[in-house]
C-alpha cells in the first residue's frame, strides 16, 4: 500500500513539475514578447531610433498626423474675427477703469438696443479685443444727425 501511495505520489510531483516547466515556457515567451514591446515603446518615448529608420518613420508620420488630424476633432476657438470690408474710424482714451471709444455713425445702422450694441462690438472688437459695454451714447449734430455713438467699456 505504501508503495503504491509513494508511486502515485511520485507520478503527481512529476506532471507537477512538467506542467510547471510547459508554463514558465510559456511565461517565458511572453515576457520575451512583452520585454520587445516594452523597449519599442521606451524607444519611441525617448526617441532612440537613428534618422532614416522604420521607427523614426513611423514617429514622424504619428506627429504629422496629430498636428493635421486634431483640428478636425478638437475645436480649439482659435478663429480670427470678421473684420469689415471696409476701415472704419474708432477714436480710443482711457476714461476712469475702462475706455471710452468713439464710433462713426456709418458703422452702426440705427435699430433696437441690442442690434445697436452688437454692431458696437463688431466695430471696436477688432482694436480693442474682446471687451463689455458698459453704456453708449449718441453723438447728434447741429441738424440733430447722429454723426457717432460713445461707448464706456472695459476688458
Amino acid at each position: 500500500m505504501k508503495a503504491e501511495a509513494a508511486r502515485r505520489w511520485w507520478n503527481c510531483e512529476r506532471d507537477s513539475r512538467r506542467s510547471f516547466l510547459h508554463l514558465s515556457v510559456r511565461l517565458s515567451k511572453l515576457e520575451t514578447t512583452m520585454g520587445k514591446i516594452s523597449q519599442t515603446v521606451k524607444g519611441y518615448i525617448w526617441w532612440m531610433y537613428p534618422r532614416g529608420s522604420v521607427h523614426y518613420d513611423v514617429m514622424v508620420t504619428l506627429i504629422l498626423a496629430f498636428i493635421f488630424l486634431t483640428p478636425l476633432w478638437i475645436n480649439f476657438r482659435d478663429k480670427p474675427v470678421e473684420r469689415s470690408p471696409y476701415q472704419t474710424e474708432v477714436l480710443v482714451k482711457p476714461e476712469g477703469n475702462g475706455f471710452l471709444y468713439t464710433v462713426d455713425a456709418a458703422e452702426v445702422k440705427p435699430g433696437s438696443d441690442d442690434e445697436i450694441r452688437e454692431a458696437l462690438l463688431r466695430a471696436i472688437e477688432p482694436i480693442a479685443g474682446e471687451i463689455r459695454i458698459d453704456r453708449y451714447e449718441v453723438v447728434r449734430d447741429s441738424k440733430r444727425k447722429v454723426t457717432a455713438y460713445k461707448v464706456w467699456g472695459h476688458r
